[in-house]
């Protein structure tokens, strides 16, 4: 597609626009896991991460269609999220000094964790990507890395919000919780033995999931709370 047409500037900004879109929860996690951090290294950490997931989502973006066809693989991302929201209240619950002495290892830490989560998390929305960009690969990849500014801003203005209301970062957890619930019941093995499932139960799965995040992490809170003052 020729970059002086109006069909190339229609599909970028496209791209663009469902990009940003679906990215919401995206920039939930990357808040999530720059907040632990010293104040000079969240920049850091919430700028590599987002280039990181957003190089790791055009691969994807490619391959989509056929690794969504993969039974299992969306059970297994569940589960991979339900232990993201639930390390993420553990690592808020232990924050502050912790991550100031960590440095660097933190940093790389929560670059790990943006790209799992992100990982997760996009299966399902590269698809919308990929059929705006209609098999056109620089288009995409031009679309996708003019998208890393915005998902940086966001999760910026986010990280601000959750220093400001700590019960945010709950409820960011929670929301991993409900999205693992979702990709559960959506997997091909599950739609293959029990058909299309009601949105209404997929719903109901999802509360449970972001009740089990929230509830565990809670829970493991308190346990390490009450270690601490043990010691």
């Amino acid at each position: 597609m020729e970059i002086t047409t109006a069909a190339f500037w229609a599909a970028l900004g496209s791209i663009i626009w469902v990009n940003v879109l679906l990215s919401g929860d995206n920039a939930v996690v990357i808040a999530l896991a720059a907040r632990a951090l010293p104040a000079h290294q969240q920049k850091k950490a919430i700028f590599w991460g987002s280039a990181a997931a957003i190089v790791m989502r055009i691969v994807l973006t490619i391959v989509a269609a056929r690794l969504l066809q993969l039974p299992f693989l969306k059970i297994v991302g569940a589960l991979a999220l339900l232990y993201i929201g639930v390390d993420l209240l553990l690592e808020d619950d232990e924050g502050g000094d912790q991550g100031a002495n960590e440095g660097q290892g933190n940093i790389l830490s929560a670059i790990r964790t943006i790209l799992v989560a992100d990982l997760v998390m996009s299966l399902d929305n590269v698809l919308a990507v990929a059929a705006a960009a209609n098999g056109d690969v620089p288009l995409l990849v031009i679309g996708l890395a003019v998208s890393i500014p915005l998902i940086i801003f966001g999760s910026t203005l986010l990280l601000r919000v959750m220093e400001r209301y700590p019960l945010i970062v709950t409820a960011g957890a929670a929301l991993l919780g409900f999205l693992a619930g979702e990709m559960l019941m959506t997997d091909p093995a599950v739609v293959e033995r029990f058909g299309e499932l009601p949105h209404a139960l997929i719903n109901t799965v999802g509360a449970l999931g972001a009740a089990l995040v929230v509830g565990l992490g809670t829970l493991l809170q308190r346990r390490a709370a009450a270690r601490r003052t043990g010691e």
